[in-house]
């Protein structure tokens, strides 16, 4: 179903919520064991400066994912992203909680996916995305195929193509630029 880039933008510019799975979008969905048995997660900082870059525009990023991990929760405090939730079967559920506390409509709504369990989410997102490996049966769903990788700079593809949809990208870089 992917659409349009025009489609894409304008879908993209309606944005006031991101949400993201976890593995395989904000890591590149690898599980990796310590000799202790803790689970090891890579984030990339790239991905952790747009989901800011978003914050400062006024939109809000969610995380929703099936397994729990103690390093996304502290990942998650380090970016501020209030609405964290881990160890959820059903997605649509905990979308709707955070949806209702920020009044934020499916439209409003950006959601960021890789496997089957996304696929609810995908079909009611305003703006749907998966990254490039995700499989086929999950492309489908997806408005916008990333070029980046999940836990290699996806997100902020994700975050970037918000900020310039909603006209916010030319200003923050200024900011940074000191311009």
């Amino acid at each position: 179903m992917r659409l349009d880039p025009t489609l894409v933008m304008k879908r993209a510019s309606c944005i006031r919520l991101l949400v993201l799975d976890v593995d395989g979008v904000l890591t590149d969905g690898s599980i990796v064991y310590d000799a202790e048995g803790s689970q090891i997660q890579s984030f990339h900082v790239h991905d952790g400066l747009g989901i800011k870059l978003l914050e400062r525009a006024g939109v809000q990023t969610a995380i929703i994912s099936s397994r729990k991990s103690a390093a996304l929760a502290r990942r998650a405090e380090e970016l501020n992203i209030s609405f964290v939730f881990q160890g959820v079967s059903d997605k649509i559920s905990a979308y709707n909680e955070i949806a209702e506390a920020l009044g934020i409509s499916e439209e409003e709504t950006a959601y960021m996916g890789d496997d089957w369990v996304d696929i609810s989410m995908l079909r009611l997102a305003g703006l749907a995305v998966v990254v490039p490996d995700a499989p086929v049966p999950v492309k489908d769903y997806a408005h916008y195929v990333t070029e980046k990788p999940g836990g290699r700079g996806a997100v902020r593809e994700v975050c970037e193509l918000i900020l310039r949809a909603r006209g916010k990208w030319g200003e923050l870089l200024n900011q940074y630029a000191g311009t």
